[in-house]
């Protein structure tokens, strides 16, 4: 089943059926026509972004176009007809950091909870931790330790987000990074390896059930040489990183990113037979420009 993993709410407890995800491209959005789980049905639509719309970062600003990017996301969750304004957004994973973080123990009240997790984060970003946006969730509590996995975004970040949804005319009823986004609409409860290209990064991420065992994110050289080299580089990382703590190969290796399954597969040109095979974590819709691009949006409607 989809693992259930942290989102930034905003201003509800439940997310809301209707979701985007922002590419460097394009707008990405989404709607459930059914039923929640498997068997639920979804209204994709897109359009289009010019080039350099958004600098996705932990740095002002994110939005270098902001009324392209604003008319964008108008254009892509009208065309879903929804009758609510509520939005799940979803942002590329480099305008957060994510962290599995051990404790020895959290108070079980998040207003508690959280001036403890901002004094640990305070070595480990590079933003001001008093003025973020952090969501946490524990994976595993035992007596003497506390798993932890914790987002964290810097405020200027979010707030730039929210205000391009807002003046596009909804309201972002949460917020989620695509890597977290994406490994929900996963079906299985087998453990899961998941490569998801989000602009000029790559994340790699490691499932199991409701744990998240790995979740790593580089940047890419701009040099496209270079790049497929890091790109097939972070794949061989993380399919060792799976044997090692899974004490197996791992089968299939879930994409979510432009192109589709196929196109990454000839990036990456492992010729290995043994190698696992490169698939599609979401189907492909059957508009060729949405290939591999709906993962984000149909984990955020599946849980």
């Amino acid at each position: 089943m989809a693992p259930s993993l942290p989102f930034l709410n905003i201003n509800t407890h439940q997310r809301p059926e209707l979701a985007c995800e922002i590419f460097a491209d394009r707008v990405v959005a989404a709607r459930r026509l059914a039923a929640k789980g498997a068997d639920q049905s979804l209204d994709f639509h897109t359009a289009a972004l010019p080039p350099g719309t958004i600098a996705p970062g932990l740095k002002m600003p994110n939005c270098m176009h902001a009324t392209a990017l604003t008319e964008a996301v108008r254009s892509a969750l009208d065309q879903t007809e929804a009758r609510t304004r509520n939005v799940t957004v979803i942002v590329p994973d480099a305008t957060a950091r994510i962290f599995l973080l051990d404790f020895d123990s959290l108070p079980s009240r998040e207003r508690e909870a959280l001036p403890i997790l901002r004094f640990r984060l305070r070595k480990l970003v590079p933003f001001d931790v008093d003025d973020a946006a952090i969501s946490y969730q524990i994976l595993q509590q035992l007596p003497v330790q506390v798993r932890t996995l914790i987002v964290a975004m810097p405020g200027p970040v979010r707030a730039e987000y929210e205000s391009i949804v807002r003046t596009a005319g909804y309201e972002p009823g949460a917020m989620m990074t695509s890597t977290l986004a994406s490994l929900a609409a996963l079906q299985s409860s087998e453990a899961a390896l998941l490569v998801n290209r989000s602009g000029g990064s790559i994340t790699t991420a490691i499932a199991r059930q409701d744990e998240l065992l790995l979740h790593r994110t580089l940047e890419l050289p701009p040099q496209p040489g270079l790049m497929q080299e890091e790109l097939a580089q972070s794949v061989t990382v993380a399919v060792a990183y799976f044997e090692d703590t899974m004490q197996s190969i791992p089968t299939s290796v879930y994409y979510a990113g432009p192109g589709g399954a196929a196109s990454f597969a000839e990036l990456v040109q492992n010729d290995d037979p043994l190698a696992p095979r490169i698939r599609d974590l979401a189907p492909a819709p059957t508009h060729p420009q949405l290939a591999g691009l709906t993962a984000g949006v149909t984990g955020a409607l599946a849980s």
